[in-house]
């Protein structure tokens, strides 16, 4: 059954590809295919890609395309050789994306700064990869080198640029909370406190942020007030309200566990 699938989905392919008159035709086709017609990794899917490199060397989506299924399966080697390829053909638009797999996939926070760092030299706007801000990201990097001085800089960058732009109740919430733990844990437990409330008042349920703001109130001796927060948080989480992300744990991944704990100290 699965032989014949495969078999069908190839001479699908080559249906769609004959039936194209161009090369451009023929690599749109193959993208389109290659994307939506099976699983990421499968052998159809990455059949379709290489096609595209067949048709053209230089096309960095097909190399990125072929990179994807070694980052989500942690085959580095495998990864960076695709990606790397991707970078060379569009900088531009991949530079900034593998900086952003490095951050999260490999934790190499110094080559995802050089990345995100390029991204400034190579355009005269600031970078969005993924999402977010390459001050965004930059501000975690940092963060998962403690180079708390840092962290906090280019989360005043991104958090002026988006209250400007936007207004302070646009800001993300992982902005206050991050920068709230650099200044936590850089001992500045008057800022701290700012950013954490300023990520309850926006968003109501973050357990991140009530977790950090409930320690720093046991810390002070504020125990029954620490208490009663670590007690919402614990409701937040079971809800689902949560700093956590698909594929891998997020920088300073929250758990039950730490929760409970931070609640038996404060009862104990």
């Amino acid at each position: 059954m699965e032989k014949s699938q495969k078999l069908f989905l190839s001479v699908l392919l080559g249906l769609f590809l004959f039936s194209c008159n161009t090369k451009e035709e023929k690599i749109d086709a193959a993208m389109e295919f290659g994307k939506h017609a099976n699983y990421q990794g499968t052998p159809t899917c990455m059949n379709a890609f290489a096609h595209i490199l067949e048709l053209d060397s230089t096309n960095a989506e097909a190399y990125r395309e072929l990179s994807i299924p070694y980052l989500k399966r942690g085959i580095p080697h495998e990864w960076e050789k695709w990606i790397k390829e991707a970078v060379k053909y569009d900088a531009v638009k991949w530079q900034p994306y593998r900086g952003y797999n490095y951050l999260w996939f490999y934790r190499d926070y110094k080559r995802a700064i050089a990345d995100f760092n390029a991204s400034d030299t190579l355009t005269p706007y600031l970078d969005y990869p993924q999402g977010h801000s390459v001050d965004f990201w930059r501000g975690i990097a940092y963060l998962g080198l403690k180079d708390y001085k840092n962290s906090i800089t280019y989360w005043d960058k991104h958090i002026s640029k988006e209250t400007e732009d936007s207004g302070e109740d646009w800001v993300e919430l992982e902005a206050f909370l991050y920068r709230g733990i650099a200044y936590y844990e850089s001992g500045n437990n008057e800022k701290a406190l700012e950013n954490f409330d300023k990520a309850i008042r926006y968003f109501k349920q973050t357990a991140d942020s009530k977790y950090y703001k409930a320690k720093i109130l046991s810390e002070q001796g504020q125990k029954q007030e620490a208490l009663l927060l670590v007690e919402e948080a614990i409701a937040d989480f079971t809800a689902g309200y949560y700093n956590n992300r698909a594929y891998v744990e997020t920088l300073r991944q929250l758990y039950m566990g730490d929760l409970t704990e931070l609640k038996d100290s404060l009862t104990n």
